[in-house]
């Protein structure tokens, strides 16, 4: 098709502000499926996670036909810690629809996502989502996104937006509130028609196109993804892999940076292989590709995101290279070491670990994997808790057994500072929650940047914070703002280290022996604390079974059992009252673990554990310790 007859955009916003809903709705309103077929609500995230959790964990292409035109739509996650996958899909596409919540308003990943469009130039389209909603106030959001890019140095020109409201949900857009019809998308469909521009490619110069994101395949190896900038090419044709790479000290690839450079690693000749583009939801194999395609190519033997893939004759000027955003947070990843391994899954070896790990590398840049050397495990960073406790809950789900340790943040000297990430929060709570929000939040060394008062009792606060201050915060808020509250976060850089912090200040209670829990000595352990367990339930020397009510931990002996007397009362047992345990998922129990503890993660099971199991054995390390 005709660069001119194709549209290639990206759909961004905050997490659930209905990108994935919105998507299902053109489907529906292109026609995309037959009218036998069946459909799932929210299409695009087709992971078991991705439905579990309502989120879009990874970006994906899809393709809908609309009077002549071919529109190439990207869905890219709402999640701050998957952000940096929204920036490179931007470097595909030429432009964005922003959802803005006509309730909520621009949230923070909001903001970045729009700086980041700005910044490149842009000219995004507003859609404001959830208009038929109780509490919408689609004005009040449009005026916030005006003083968003304002805020954010939007040209005169990507100031002057398009703004279109209507429901995701229920299939309808209008560009004007006043429009009776609620039945169809044909609006928007005009708008992206008019407003997104072509792409801005050359078909007749040679071959050239980047590579922004990443597949894998078992069969092929790994498969790079980008919209072709110039020329055509055929399946076996050959081709010039260039890898590039911005040079440390630019800090991360900053091309903004005074002294931003990059430089060439590499060149490889390579042949098509196998190429294919998207129509609706399924990748087509095709002969051949030309300008304004966003494909998929196999070929090099290694891909690697923001490679050049050039005709010889383009190959002596590769595109400069991609930002791929740096870790903030790690963690370690080991063998399970405790004696129910292997119970419920699969014990990993420290060998089988890594080749998991290294598998999650070939499509997931953003994760980096560290062997310090220690016979039981390897350290793995990325982006966010989120980002991580989603890679362990997929390997947990294929089988594995393994534990990991309390994520940790990833520091930087600069100039002889320490410096740490910091995240921009956004609270939407009740008034009368307050006060608890802003002495956690002061607690946890957060500074507050805004306060504004929102419709129906609610305050919207802003917060910049250090990330480890958060790490452990979101169960406690849910619990202090009873449910009521709504936080979000988005990494917003390194500032100096700030000091101590002080998260948990209770103990565990740790069993000192191997067996089942019994009613009989649960019942006499929940007066010193809150329990994770319920009778029956194995546990082994070493492992936790709650929470202590003071600092400090408290050995115990869940397994113990009533002593046989003479005496029988034959209603005895019946009158055992034991509080329901709190039971701990896996991100609350990351969460809530300290530096010498572990999560026990199993297909069946999360448990937690302390990392030196035999108590003498604590007790020697813990004395150890001040010396080191």
């Amino acid at each position: 098709m005709q660069a001119e007859k194709i549209r290639n955009l990206a759909i961004v916003a905050h997490i659930d502000h209905g990108k994935t809903t919105l998507i299902d709705s053109i489907f529906r309103a292109a026609q995309t499926f037959s009218d036998h077929t069946q459909v799932a609500e929210r299409v695009m995230d087709s992971g078991a996670l991705e439905r579990e959790r309502g989120i879009t964990i990874r970006s994906k292409p899809c393709t809908v036909e609309w009077k002549g035109y071919l529109i190439n739509i990207i869905d890219t996650p709402g999640h701050a810690d998957f952000s940096g996958e929204v920036e490179r899909i931007l470097s595909t596409v030429d432009s964005v629809i922003l959802i803005v919540d006509a309730n909520e308003g621009p949230m923070p990943q909001t903001r970045y996502v729009l700086q980041h469009a700005l910044s490149i130039g842009m000219k995004p389209l507003v859609f404001i989502n959830k208009v038929d909603r109780d509490g919408a106030d689609p004005a009040n959001a449009l005026n916030q996104t005006f003083d968003l890019f304002f805020e954010l140095g939007a040209t005169d020109e990507q100031a002057d937006f398009p703004v279109l409201y209507g429901s995701g949900l229920n299939g309808w857009a209008v560009k004007d509130l006043s429009d009776p019809r609620r039945d169809n998308m044909d609006d928007l469909f005009q708008a992206i028609i008019d407003y997104v521009p072509a792409p801005d490619v050359d078909p007749n110069k040679p071959f050239l196109m980047q590579v922004s994101t990443l597949a894998w395949n078992e069969y092929v190896g790994r498969i790079g993804c980008g919209k072709i900038l110039q020329g055509h090419i055929r399946k076996g044709e050959p081709f010039v892999r260039v890898s590039t790479k911005w040079n440390s000290t630019d800090h991360s690839g900053d091309d903004t940076h005074p002294g931003a450079s990059w430089q060439i690693t590499g060149t490889e000749n390579a042949r098509v292989a196998q190429l294919w583009v998207t129509r609706g939801l399924e990748r087509v194999e095709v002969d051949e590709v030309s300008a304004g395609d966003i494909v998929w190519l196999t070929g090099p033997t290694e891909i690697d995101i923001g490679d050049t893939f050039a005709a010889e004759a383009a190959a002596e000027h590769p595109l400069k290279p991609l930002a791929i955003e740096e870790p903030t947070v790690s963690m370690f990843f080991l063998v399970n070491s405790g004696p129910f391994a292997g119970r419920e899954g699969q014990a990993v070896t420290l060998r089988q670990l890594k080749a998991r790990l290294q598998r999650e590398m070939h499509v997931n840049v953003s994760l980096r994997m560290e062997d310090l050397g220690r016979p039981d495990g390897v350290k793995v960073s990325g982006r966010g808790e989120l980002q991580l406790g989603i890679l362990i809950e997929e390997m947990r789900r294929e089988g594995m057994e393994f534990c990991v340790s309390k994520p940790e943040v990833i520091t930087e000297t600069r100039d002889g500072v320490k410096m740490e990430p910091y995240e921009l929060v956004t609270i939407d709570v009740p008034e009368e929650y307050q006060g608890i929000v802003f002495e956690k939040m002061s607690r946890r060394k957060g500074k507050v940047k805004n306060v504004a008062n929102q419709d129906r009792g609610l305050l919207r606060i802003e917060i910049e914070i250090p990330t480890r201050g958060l790490i452990g915060y979101r169960g406690e808020f849910l619990t202090d703002t009873r449910g009521l509250g709504i936080m979000s976060s988005c990494f917003s850089g390194y500032a100096p280290w700030a000091g101590e912090l002080v998260t948990r200040n209770r103990g565990s209670l740790v069993s000192l022996d191997t067996g089942e829990a019994t009613a009989y000595q649960l019942e006499n352990l929940q007066s010193r604390g809150v329990l994770f367990i319920s009778p029956l339930d194995p546990v082994y020397n070493g492992m936790i079974v709650g929470e202590s009510s003071r600092p400090g931990d408290i050995p115990c002996n869940p397994t113990k059992k009533k002593q046989q007397t003479n005496h029988r009362s034959a209603t005895k047992e019946l009158t055992t009252k034991l509080d329901v345990p709190r039971r701990m998922p896996l991100e609350k129990a990351m969460e809530w673990i300290e530096t010498d503890e572990l999560v026990e993660v199993t297909p069946q099971s999360v448990r937690l554990r302390k990392a030196i199991l035999d108590e003498l054995e604590r007790r020697k390390a813990q004395r150890r310790q001040p010396g080191e």
